[in-house]
């Protein structure tokens, strides 16, 4: 078992979700229930699925929860472009978001590789 409060992509992955919800308070009032709630969620996921894959027995079940935190990453990739696409932001917050999400996606990979399960 592993304490995912030490983990740094723990870490980053939770200020991450905060940048997110910094960015999505300030669009549109009608997305509030669409793209603000998705890309929230989304966020949320990445460092709750690390905190649950830390409470499991095995790495299997661990690394099972780490890729699913990569999906939420990719989730979030799309999601901004589409934000990008209607205009919610601009191509340097797009930019910002996608170079500390790449971080988090290169992190959690290496991670979940470093388990030793495939």
């Amino acid at each position: 078992m592993h304490r995912f409060k030490d983990l740094e992509i723990w870490k980053l992955s939770r200020q991450f979700c905060t940048q997110i919800y910094a960015t999505t308070s300030n669009f549109p009032d009608d997305e509030k229930f669409g793209l603000t709630n998705q890309l929230r969620r989304a966020s949320v996921s990445i460092p709750s699925n690390i905190a649950e894959g830390c409470s499991r027995s095995s790495n299997k079940d661990f690394s099972r929860f780490l890729e699913i935190s990569i999906g939420s990453t990719y989730e979030i990739e799309t999601q901004l472009l589409i934000a990008f696409d209607l205009g919610y932001i601009n191509q340097d917050k797009l930019d910002e978001l996608s170079t500390d999400l790449n971080k988090i996606i290169k992190m959690i990979s290496k991670f979940r590789s470093s388990l030793g399960i495939q």
